[in-house]
């Protein structure tokens, strides 16, 4: 981040992705009303269109509704498609209702946060503020849903002393790294590993510890008690993985 960011001046740039263009419009005319530094723009379409705007735009962050002009879960797809091309692009995911699978779809399709329609509005300008600032925005039941999923996939163990997953050096490097909240093309940089190697790291990661989302890992590297390798190792992820924004 660089130092007209660090000192708060900088505008976050936000676009709303909704189903209609009058309620992105409405949302967009909203968080307007806020101080907050934030440039909106809004938009409504289908998941392509969408898609594209938001290639073409670049916004710092995406509030996308979940349900756009092509279907009532086609913004699952375009955030997505956003983790997929390695964009900086980060998703706040729009739901209709806080319903569990709706909430967990929502991260593992590489949502930073997810906002709920039935939430104060007074909230929203604070989620896009923390996703920004590399946390999750999430609130507790929400977490509970992520934390639950977890626990009972089949290959996951939580218990001090586990040995039925074997990571080597390299892997718990990449977890390390991805708990910090870098992006496949950073992780290569600061390894010295091409783009696609480190996407095949992250795969055989997620099939070795049960995993199927980049936020399940970092939940895995803030919550398991399995070491990812020496003392210092794990001061340093505890010191920069990302916050977790629960929203009260």
């Amino acid at each position: 981040m660089d130092t007209v960011r660090q000192q708060g001046s900088y505008r976050v740039r936000v676009c709303i992705a909704d189903a209609t263009r009058m309620s992105a419009q409405l949302i967009a005319a909203a968080l307007k009303r806020y101080r907050n530094k934030l440039d909106i723009c809004a938009f409504a379409g289908n998941s392509s269109e969408v898609f594209f705007e938001l290639r073409t735009s670049r916004p710092d962050i995406a509030v996308i509704s979940a349900q756009l002009e092509d279907g009532r879960l086609a913004g699952f797809k375009v955030v997505d498609q956003l983790l997929a091309s390695n964009s900086k692009i980060r998703s706040v995911m729009l739901l209709d209702s806080g319903e569990r699978d709706l909430v967990v779809d929502a991260f593992r399709a590489g949502a930073r946060g997810v906002f709920c329609r039935g939430s104060s509005f007074n909230a929203l300008p604070k989620c896009i503020r923390r996703v920004y600032e590399g946390q999750i925005w999430i609130s507790n039941a929400e977490l509970e849903f992520l934390l639950g999923v977890i626990i009972n996939l089949r290959q996951f163990h939580i218990h001090k002393g586990n040995r039925n997953v074997s990571l080597t050096p390299r892997e718990r490097d990449v977890i390390r790294l991805v708990a910090e909240g870098m992006r496949n093309q950073e992780i290569g940089v600061a390894l010295s590993l091409r783009e696609h190697t480190v996407r095949n790291y992250i795969f055989r990661v997620f099939e070795k510890l049960g995993l199927s989302s980049r936020v399940e890992l970092v939940l895995y590297a803030l919550k398991a008690e399995q070491s990812f390798g020496d003392q210092s190792s794990r001061d340093a992820a505890e010191r920069t993985a990302p916050d977790i924004a629960v929203a009260r």
